[in-house]
């Protein structure tokens, strides 16, 4: 059982899955820190210099000026202004990595469109073989002399 484990877990496969996962999340900060220190202040400027994280209804009645004395207070809160910058940093790392793959698949080599192997029955309009000569479904002769003789 261990021989077992050792080969699965030295496998390219699982290698490249944890350094994917390592890479993934060392880019994960950096894409936070993105949106949180740079495109947040701009999309907060351009609606009036909000900040949404301290949006939030405390549940004790009183008002707080921050969500950090809220919690220093050790009142439960709504934090629907955190809510508010998760849901913006999610459509902004979704259209980052859209206009990523949109450009990694401009790079890749076009594939060819697949060779033709199929025509349609004159008769009962099924795909066939291209090298039938007779309809596997009606029966009818298909060689291109009948067919042209058909076809006038």
């Amino acid at each position: 059982m261990f021989k077992e484990f050792k080969e699965f877990a030295v496998k390219g496969n699982v290698i490249d899955l944890a350094i994917g996962v390592i890479i993934g999340g060392a880019f994960g900060k950096i894409v936070s820190s993105l949106v949180n220190d740079v495109i947040m202040p701009i999309v907060g400027g351009l609606i009036g210099k909000v900040d949404f994280t301290n949006f939030f209804i405390s549940f004790d009645g009183n008002k707080y000026a921050t969500l950090a004395q809220a919690k220093d207070a050790g009142v439960a809160t709504l934090n629907y202004g955190v809510f508010l910058n998760t849901i913006i940093e999610f459509l902004i790392i979704s259209f980052s990595l859209f206009l990523v793959i949109r450009q990694i698949n401009r790079f890749k080599k076009q594939e060819e469109p697949a060779p033709i192997t199929t025509k349609t029955c004159p008769y009962c309009f099924t795909e066939i073989s291209l090298e039938a000569t007779r309809c596997p479904n009606c029966t009818s002769i298909l060689n291109d002399e009948v067919m042209s003789i058909n076809n006038n």
